[in-house]
């Protein structure tokens, strides 16, 4: 038989959460969440292979806010015959002769350094509230 006794309770834990349920109302302000857009529309055009230089270029974002979240999308706006040059830089694409190329991530390396720097600052707030 095994049997154990706790001691305690998570009124600690409860304090901080309540405290940080708001939290993204001080950490994501208009110009923070523009701010991080715009980084991430960098990293992009940064770590995006280049022959033209024309899909690095190419990237923007939008901000939407629906049923109380904020959604950042970023859109690359080469397209050639329909076919969105980033995505198949990412993923790879056939070819006319039966080939295949091989993509190259490059667009979640990008955006790690963004997400990691967007995670430290809220996690900031988060302690600090």
């Amino acid at each position: 038989m095994i049997s154990f006794e706790v001691q305690g309770d998570f009124s600690k834990t409860k304090i901080f959460l309540d405290k940080s349920k708001d939290f993204s109302k001080k950490a994501l302000t208009k110009s923070r969440i523009r701010s991080i857009a715009e980084a991430g529309v960098k990293a992009l055009a940064d770590k995006t292979p280049v022959r033209t230089g024309k899909t690095a270029s190419s990237w923007s974002y939008d901000i939407e806010t629906k049923d109380g979240e904020i959604i950042v999308n970023w859109n690359n706006s080469n397209v050639v015959n329909h076919v969105n040059i980033a995505v198949i830089l990412q993923y790879g694409h056939a070819t006319r002769n039966g080939g295949y190329v091989v993509g190259t991530d490059y667009i979640n390396p990008a955006l790690k350094s963004v997400f990691d720097t967007m995670a430290a600052d809220m996690w900031r707030v988060v302690v600090s509230s």
